[in-house]
């Protein structure tokens, strides 16, 4: 479904990418994974349109998605902070998505309802809690049926239970043929529902494996320590 093809982006002197070549299918979570400043949010980026590459390509179903804007309308997207106008409400952020994206053929309520969302849709954002604020992020990002969801931190700030939520949310939206690229610092959440883990670090591809055989070839049970054993032996 996605295809990366020597991807490279530098800031200045900082190679924050380099020659990354990567591919993701259909119906699979990914777990992208790495120290800070590996390049996980750049790529990330890279696939949403908001940061051009230096060099390589990036195809979804087979074409190249650079300089085009179409594609977008197939990816729902949830930051790590989701920064909104702190005088407009709930009710007015949801519905101005919804003016912008008023060409959607579903509208897919659902976490709205599962956060309870509209008992609170009269406050305004700028009084939320940064929980409630992932909460409407989540509730945007799964809105309108995307084929490709790119989820940054899901479940930083959320409680245990909106987190089960969100993670159940996840593996239902997969058994319909999506394909969810997750980053995340947590390997627990990671093994709950992730299928492949795709580890970068200063900026290259240090691994792409299912955990299945991640867990295989270093004997560990958990996923945490199969990766910093791999980890490890790398260095």
């Amino acid at each position: 479904m996605i295809t990366i093809e020597n991807l490279r982006k530098s800031y200045g002197k900082l190679q924050v990418l380099k020659d990354v070549s990567v591919s993701f299918g259909e119906g699979r979570v990914v777990s992208v994974i790495g120290p800070n400043g590996s390049g996980k949010t750049t790529m990330g980026k890279c696939i949403l349109g908001m940061v051009l590459p230096d060099a390589g390509d990036i195809k979804i179903g087979g074409q190249s998605i650079l300089r085009q804007h179409a594609y977008r309308s197939q990816i729902g997207y949830m930051p790590q902070i989701g920064r909104y106008p702190e005088n407009m409400k709930i009710r007015q952020v949801i519905q101005m998505i919804r003016d912008i994206r008023k060409d959607a053929p579903v509208v897919d309520e659902e976490l709205i309802g599962l956060y309870g969302l509209k008992e609170m849709y009269e406050k305004r954002m700028g009084a939320l809690s940064g929980g409630t604020k992932q909460k409407v992020s989540a509730a945007l990002a799964f809105m309108f049926n995307p084929q490709i969801l790119i989820l940054d931190e899901p479940t930083a700030g959320l409680d245990p239970i909106s987190a089960e939520i969100l993670k159940c949310k996840i593996l239902k939206e997969k058994k319909k043929g999506k394909l969810i690229l997750i980053t995340s610092h947590i390997m627990s959440e990671v093994e709950e529902v992730a299928d492949e883990v795709i580890c970068l670090v200063d900026g290259q591809l240090k691994f792409h494996e299912t955990i299945a055989s991640i867990k295989a070839h270093t004997n560990e049970e958990r996923l945490s320590k199969a990766i910093a054993k791999i980890m490890n032996e790398e260095d």
